[in-house]
């Protein structure tokens, strides 16, 4: 019976994340994937350049830009990011610090698609315990957007291009961010994502050897799959169905796969902790279970807490509470691996 309220309760919840949403064009825009590529003009174009990015190690390596142009106002730092994009506040991240007063441990969040608030209760509790919280903006939301637009997404949609270039500019800025708390004094970096943010946090773990820790809440490996599938994307399938099939939208996101990165997740000097939901629909359990193996087959041994709960249900009691619990002692933990410098 509490099973039962608990899937209606994530269907209204993900019934209201519809409101306003609508299908938008299905367009390549290979340009803004690839920057300095040759045009692709067919599907089969773009996904040879896809191909070439997942073999490319430097592709989320940043473009030529600096570390200049960082200020920090109380809680609130500001820094221009290294891409540029057509939305002028895009192209300024934010993020906000709870400071712990402890140079020991910082905890870089990279929040859910479409989130219109902070993480105030997860700072708070982790910064009194010795852990300063840096929340990244990601691109298209809070500061990055214009007021009463639709902007967030531009994060994920059916432009194959724009949804390309926007987890790549998360994962630029986080990388240019923690550069930065470094350049502070900070000795050991975590990241933790939260669903859509948990591919950001994991190319940012997978690239970045500052990273010691990666907290991965409601995560998988092919974002088209879940896409695809997922309760909380319909309005993008519904454009993406009649121009494209999923064997090929796995091609054309494979820089966005993170089971295309699981040799670098598996490092030795990096341990990761997973999150998910058993009765999961906007990230089903079966996408999941599948990345879990392929971590598994390089050689990861992620730390996994299961919790019979929905996707957005993960936010209420006491599945929140456990979640949080579950990385607290992660976070803690005193066998930190022992980082390449």
């Amino acid at each position: 019976m509490y099973h039962r309220w608990l899937d209606r309760w994530d269907e209204r919840r993900a019934r209201r994340g519809e409101e306003g949403k609508k299908a938008t064009a299905f367009i390549l825009d290979a340009d803004r994937a690839f920057p300095g590529e040759k045009q692709a003009g067919t599907i089969e174009e773009f996904c040879v350049l896809a191909d070439q990015a997942v073999a490319d190690p430097a592709f989320f390596d940043e473009p030529g830009g600096n570390d200049q142009g960082f200020e920090r106002q109380g809680e609130w730092l500001k820094f221009p990011s290294n891409i540029s994009t057509d939305v002028e506040e895009n192209d300024v991240v934010w993020a906000k610090i709870t400071d712990s007063g402890s140079l020991d441990l910082a905890l870089v969040i990279f929040h859910h698609w479409n989130a219109t608030s902070w993480n105030r209760q997860i700072a708070s509790f982790f910064s009194k315990r010795g852990i300063t919280v840096v929340e990244l903006a990601m691109p298209y939301h809070f500061q990055r957007s214009r007021p009463r637009s639709s902007h967030a997404d531009y994060m994920l949609s059916a432009n194959l291009g724009r949804t390309i270039q926007s987890l790549r500019q998360a994962v630029l800025d986080g990388r240019k961010l923690i550069r930065w708390l470094r350049g502070e004094g900070y000795r050991d970096i975590s990241v933790l994502g939260m669903s859509l943010g948990s591919w950001v946090a994991g190319l940012v773990a997978a690239h970045d050897l500052a990273v010691s820790r990666a907290s991965l809440f409601l995560t998988a490996g092919s974002l088209a799959d879940m896409v695809w599938t997922g309760r909380a994307t319909r309005a993008i399938l519904h454009s993406l169905e009649p121009e494209i099939d999923l064997t090929d939208l796995r091609r054309a996101w494979g820089p966005l796969n993170l089971e295309n990165y699981a040799h670098r997740l598996s490092r030795t000097d990096l341990a990761l902790h997973v999150v998910l939901a058993k009765r999961d629909k906007v990230v089903l359990p079966e996408l999941s279970a599948s990345f879990m193996r392929k971590l598994k087959d390089t050689g990861a041994r992620p730390n996994v807490l299961e919790l019979n709960c929905g996707h957005y249900s993960l936010a209420i009691p006491p599945y929140g509470l456990l979640a949080g619990l579950s990385l607290k002692r992660f976070l803690s933990r005193t066998d930190r691996p022992t980082l390449l410098r």
